[in-house]
């Protein structure tokens, strides 16, 4: 197999078997072999005699070869107790207060299996407006929305997988003012992603300089008009500040809804790709498509027989998942068998084209998106309708915009997903995304720093006598090799990073690939910070006329200066600027203090707490061998001691790092915190409290020698918990921002999932 030792730590961590100890007993080869083995088992529901352990191999060969893999679900869970295989679902909200609790409790459970959830709030009344039953107001979508985000952190800290959604409210719903704001502070429904719902008709407002009419989502009726140019620049300076909201189109989505006669298209999943009717599932996978090249005298090209025969066994595979799947709720395992969408795409074609030595910026770029999807959306069409000769037609078959046509197995084939921890364990880059970087620097334990580099890049310099790891560090530091002097051009050219590239090729690039594909391309385009609103309303504009089905964008730390621009007291007014700015006293020369190791969810964490005549004044943490996140827990400290010797109350800085959950923490039994912040509040507690006996005179060597004790018996009772994980799941390197999701290369930390 050729997986990488960083995907093999990713695959330890996050999916492979664990006991009740948290103990690995799965081998990366036992997991591929689980995953055939059970999703191959479909076959005997159509044929009783099929050879289940040719069809396994094929599928085990394909995984290991690293030609194709499933959705992250489908390798977790597949062939044990869960069995849950789908990545996220569409549930409606009805305007009733009984359908909207009733799909909180629907997305509870979905999230308890590990899916996300997409919604869309558009059915519920707008703020204000009558409600008839009791003769009050409605309180509007955006209330509601809070109140799914709560119940989402609930289930998030009863330590399941965390539960990503999507919000999506109509341009035309009169509270959608409101909704455009509602992630304005950045601490305020964190559990979504959400996006505007855009029509057809408010497009040509906005062209136009136009009013268009808010409707009352209950009673359908126009409540009042407004300019479509104020609404649209304020989409896009709300995505300009904080990367959200997205935009959806909806009258798009529903051109292409295979069986409009059925139901309406309100909502997609939570990263924007997949469309779904409610109550409908994804069932995705990706092609790897560096594996699909073949080399002749030096050069690379499309291997068009290799890849047709992957897409084949590909359809196959998806298809046999819908059969296998244990779905959380009976109303999504009966919707998704009578469309039986399956979503096939790709990965690792920013690679392909460095092996190709194609620009991603580039007109002949574009054009080889467009040749490899129409493979792969014709041959996978084409082997549907084998599926169906076999197995039947999707059951909604005769009410959908097929009936005239071919019988296919499948309602859709195609979907470009963000491949964020699959393409780690691909060792490819994400989706269709452009690479984000090509060289940076790791943090390993002993704090020393490895240099990571792209391997096609390496590959490139090695075989240019251009090798060096004093360029590789520039090249990390410079973020680009763009401005790189001793890099010849044809190579700054080819090797072209995320933010090298025009926001308008970017687009092109999304839109090349929409033209041949079923569902949608889930895709970001990525700015730099200098970006102005009106770049980003040229990209929407853009992405509206080339036929896009949606657009997300971030723009380079605007998430981080959104959080440290937003002030606000509780009556929501602007909190005034401060006039004199607060100097922290020296550090003192001379300190004393304790230090304690406490036991953390993937090591240990050794906590100083220094104090001087004025009380606690400095923290310094480190951590153990078996690992940490020591430049977060550094930063935790820095700040903390900063913030002592300023005069912050400890108190107020305790109950501040108190309570905080780290995801590693999660099922581990016998751990005294919750996370590396945890332990620096709980000892600065403690050193605290002995502080304030020492002021009072007491005699503080029996409760020292209590505390050793504890610690003694701690020591004994410490399980092998230790050894469960190499690298914090939280490990602190660069976030990369791609396919409307956030990811780490590094660790295969996703926020969707």
């Amino acid at each position: 197999m050729k997986i990488s030792e960083n995907a093999k730590i990713v695959l330890e961590k996050r999916y492979l078997a664990k006991n009740d100890k948290g103990e690995v007993v799965e081998t990366v080869e036992g997991l591929f072999k689980r995953v055939a083995d059970a999703i191959a088992k479909a076959d005997l529901i159509y044929d009783k005699k099929a050879n289940v352990n040719d069809i396994s191999k094929e599928f085990y060969d394909m995984m290991t070869n690293l030609e194709f893999m499933p959705n992250s679900p489908t390798l977790m869970n597949a062939g044990r107790p869960l069995g849950q295989l789908s990545a996220c679902f569409v549930l409606p909200i009805e305007d009733s207060m009984e359908g909207i609790f009733d799909a909180i409790k629907q997305a509870a459970l979905i999230h308890k299996s590990g899916g996300g959830t997409g919604f869309s709030f558009s059915r519920i009344r707008p703020s204000g407006a009558t409600v008839n039953t009791t003769g009050g107001v409605a309180s509007g979508p955006v209330s509601f929305m809070r109140v799914f985000n709560m119940a989402t952190e609930a289930v998030k800290q009863g330590g399941t997988r965390r539960g990503a959604n999507m919000g999506i409210l109509r341009v035309d719903h009169p509270d959608i003012l409101e909704f455009i704001d509602c992630k304005k502070n950045a601490t305020e429904i964190t559990n979504f992603n959400i996006s505007v719902g855009i029509t057809e008709r408010f497009m040509k407002a906005v062209e136009a300089d136009e009013n268009y009419d808010l409707i009352n989502s209950s009673t359908k009726k126009v409540v009042s008009s407004i300019n479509a140019k104020m609404v649209y620049e304020k989409i896009v300076e709300s995505a300009w500040r904080n990367g959200e909201p997205g935009i959806i189109f909806l009258d798009r989505l529903n051109r292409d809804n295979i069986v409009p006669e059925v139901a309406e298209i309100e909502s997609t999943n939570p990263c924007g790709e997949q469309p779904l009717l409610p109550y409908e599932s994804c069932n995705l996978g990706s092609i790897n498509l560096i594996e699909m090249l073949k080399e002749t005298n030096g050069k690379y090209e499309l291997d068009r027989v290799k890849l047709e025969s992957t897409v084949r066994k590909a359809v196959h595979f998806l298809d046999n998942v819908i059969d296998v799947n244990n779905y959380p709720i009976p109303e999504i395992d009966h919707m998704t068998k009578q469309t039986r969408k399956i979503g096939l795409g790709v990965m690792g074609f920013a690679d392909m084209l460095l092996r190709m030595e194609i620009p991603y910026n580039s007109k002949e770029g574009v054009k080889l998106a467009k040749k490899v999807m129409g493979i792969v959306n014709h041959v996978g069409k084409e082997e549907s309708e084998k599926l169906a000769e076999i197995r039947g037609a999707f059951p909604l078959f005769n009410q959908s915009i097929y009936k005239n046509g071919t019988p296919m197995r499948n309602g859709t084939i195609t979907t470009i997903a963000p491949t964020g921890t699959i393409s780690i364990i691909s060792g490819v880059s994400s989706g269709v995304e452009p690479i984000f970087a090509y060289a940076f620097i790791r943090n390993v334990m002993d704090n020393t720093e490895m240099i990571e580099v792209n391997p096609i890049l390496k590959d490139t310099l090695i075989k240019r006598g251009l090798y060096s790891e004093e360029l590789m560090r520039t090249i990390s530091n410079e973020g680009t090799l763009a401005h790189i002097e001793e890099l010849p051009d044809d190579i700054k050219k080819v090797f072209v990073c995320s933010h090298d590239i025009s926001p308008e090729y970017h687009i092109e690039m999304q839109a090349a690939f929409q033209s041949e594909t079923d569902n949608a391309v889930s895709k970001t385009v990525n700015f730099t910070n200098s970006a102005t609103k009106e770049e980003v309303s040229e990209v929407y504009m853009l992405a509206y006329k080339l036929g896009c089905k949606g657009v997300t964008i971030y723009r380079d730390g605007s998430r981080d200066s959104q959080v440290l621009n937003i002030g606000k007291v509780n009556n929501g007014k602007p909190v005034p600027a401060v006039a004199n700015s607060i100097t922290p006293r020296p550090r003192p020369e001379i300190t004393m203090g304790m230090t304690e190791c406490v036991k953390i969810g993937c090591g240990n964490l050794y906590v100083t707490v220094n104090y001087d005549d004025n009380g606690i004044c400095e923290v310094f943490t480190s951590t153990g061998k078996a690992g940490g996140c020591p430049s977060q827990s550094e930063a935790t400290a820095r700040l903390v001691s900063i913030s002592l010797r300023s005069g912050i109350s400890v108190e107020e800085i305790i109950d501040q790092l108190k309570g905080i959950r780290c995801p590693s923490t999660v099922r581990q039994t016998g751990l005294k915190c919750t996370s590396c912040p945890d332990a620096i509040a709980k000892v600065i507690k403690k050193v605290n409290d002995l502080q304030k006996d020492i002021k009072r005179g007491k005699d503080i060597t029996e409760k020292v020698n209590s505390v050793l004790k504890q610690k003694k018996t701690e020591k004994v009772n410490t399980t092998t918990n230790e050894k469960m994980f190499k690298y914090c799941p939280e490990c602190g390197s660069t976030l990369e921002h791609e396919g409307g999701c956030t990811t780490c290369r590094n660790c295969g930390y996703s926020k969707c999932g």
